[in-house]
């Protein structure tokens, strides 16, 4: 199965690139298996970006399915489908 990952920011830079394209042997994948595999291809510094000291997700990044926060769905249990697209977004400033 394929899924595919927008990056922003520093997780962009920390990655390499703003997305990518995972791929999983059939079964059930989550968000949270998502997030595993990115924290095995790019390393430390991307898991304490992503991360806290708790192991949670930052509060200030928005984890979206297909353009939905996860918040409405099944947050880091939410299940994924061929061809989603997981996007993983900074707050956003301005002044």
């Amino acid at each position: 199965m394929r899924v595919s990952v927008r990056m922003f920011t520093t997780l962009r830079e920390l990655a390499g690139k703003g997305q990518e394209t995972l791929e999983f042997d059939a079964g059930v994948v989550t968000v949270r298996d998502v997030l595993g595999e990115l924290v095995k291809r790019h390393g430390k510094a991307f898991r304490d970006y992503l991360y806290d000291e708790e192991e949670k997700v930052q509060e200030h990044l928005q984890l979206l399915v297909n353009g939905k926060s996860i918040d409405l769905l099944d947050e880091l249990e939410t299940r994924l489908k061929e061809k989603d697209q997981v996007a993983i977004v900074p707050p956003i400033g301005g002044g």
